[in-house]
């Protein structure tokens, strides 16, 4: 096929077929409703209009194109873009939009092949005539197409932009009535219960404990920011509950009702290669908390007794006092200072293994050294030269209620924040 098989044609067609298009247009429009499904409803509003413009500009422009065998000006090309982007916005496929340009070019070649054998044109020439329509209407769907697809793009990024939006008013614990009107224009159903995912830089097997600092691979494997988080962005696309936001330096979720069954195992199936901490579930409004809490114990990596409830998925709300107790790590500090004082003239080694001894020896039922020696896998009587050891140091403060439980905050925190002490 010629580029421009119209330049074949004699020019005086042009105005032979300006006259045809006059009665024309309106029988296409007439055939397009009555046979296309889709645009069988009345010509209002902006479908009517668009539908006559779009078979008058397509029958004009080709008589143009006959007439001094230009290619299509830009402007023309922009109504099949627009009838492409009104496809789109009308939420239907180009199917029928592409029928409509197949009928349309069927009804064109019947009539102008008429005027043709009135013109006495030659059949070579009738051929290249019909040759010339199909032409011009592959150039009118290709444009049409770049219009749909324009407008499906600018849809992704509007709603893209759309639900960032709604992760940073979540996040800051913006008013319930911002919160609805975010949602529905991010096109997401605000839940009344909601818990935060703090994502961690690297795969499974990363020792970094910062979170999404533009240093992990989406697999544990390279990449980082939006490409880093591909393969999870595809896993969770079909899943609607869920809310991401990955571009940014602290990616993140929000999964709407997650208690339902399977929505936590099915997130955790997403990020089986990543490390990531699940907040606790709290109403809409404090979303913003839950994954500030996610992310306290994301900093810390899992912390002592953390359960998973899927592979990758690492549960804060059953450990809420080590949420606590990260969440000021210099009044931690401070603590333990103050209250493990009595060990700080041992050695290094001895005041572990004295810490990790009266840890066990306060959290125990009841307090017996063969009670301390199994969960700390000692011989009997090596736990009770230790206790022996801590009464001596710590005295009275092992028999004073707030000491003893300020005692165990600052073992707890301690070991939080610097790792398991020495058994």
């Amino acid at each position: 096929m010629r580029d421009r098989p119209w330049a074949a044609l004699p020019q005086g067609l042009a105005a032979l077929i300006r006259a045809e298009n006059v009665r024309l247009g309106p029988e296409i429009v007439r055939e397009i409703r009555r046979q296309i499904p889709e645009y069988a409803r009345p010509l209002g509003g902006g479908f009517g209009v668009g539908i006559q413009r779009g078979a008058t500009r397509a029958l004009a422009q080709f008589a143009e194109l006959i007439a001094d065998d230009a290619a299509p000006p830009e402007e023309s090309l922009q109504v099949y873009r627009a009838l492409g982007r009104g496809e789109w916005q009308e939420g239907r496929s180009l199917d029928a939009l592409q029928a409509a340009y197949r009928l349309g070019g069927r009804l064109a070649w019947r009539r102008y092949a008429q005027v043709a054998r009135r013109a006495g044109m030659p059949p070579a020439a009738t051929a290249v005539l019909a040759e010339a329509i199909f032409a011009h209407i592959d150039e009118m769907a290709a444009a049409s197409v770049e219009g749909y697809s324009e407008a499906r793009a600018d849809a992704v990024g509007t709603l893209r932009r759309s639900r960032r939006r709604l992760v940073e008013l979540l996040t800051e614990g913006a008013s319930m009535a911002v919160l609805v009107e975010a949602a529905r224009s991010a096109r997401w159903e605000l839940p009344e219960q909601i818990a935060a995912v703090a994502l961690a830089s690297g795969g499974s097997n990363s020792n970094s404990s910062s979170i999404g600092n533009g240093g992990g691979s989406a697999t544990g494997g390279g990449g980082s920011g939006a490409e880093g988080y591909a393969a999870v962005a595809a896993g969770l696309r079909p899943l609607a509950f869920a809310l991401a936001e990955l571009e940014g330096p602290e990616p993140c979720l929000y999964l709407a009702d997650p208690e339902l069954p399977g929505r936590r195992e099915q997130v955790g199936r997403v990020l089986a290669d990543r490390r990531a901490v699940l907040g606790p579930v709290v109403p809409v409004g404090q979303a913003g908390q839950s994954l500030r809490w996610a992310r306290t114990v994301a900093a810390r990596g899992t912390g002592r007794g953390a359960a998973g409830a899927a592979p990758g998925l690492l549960r804060c709300d059953e450990r809420l006092s080590s949420v606590l107790l990260l969440g000021d790590e210099e009044l931690v500090r401070l603590l333990a200072a103050r209250r493990l004082a009595p060990l700080d003239g041992l050695t290094e080694k001895r005041r572990h293994r004295l810490e990790a001894t009266l840890l066990v020896w306060l959290e125990s039922s009841r307090g017996s050294a063969p009670e301390v020696a199994e969960r700390l896998g000692l011989h009997p009587q090596t736990a009770r030269q230790r206790m022996r050891k801590i009464e001596e140091l710590f005295g009275s403060a092992l028999t004073d209620p707030d000491a003893r439980f300020e005692i165990e905050l600052a073992l707890r925190g301690r070991e939080l924040m610097d790792g398991p002490a020495e058994v």
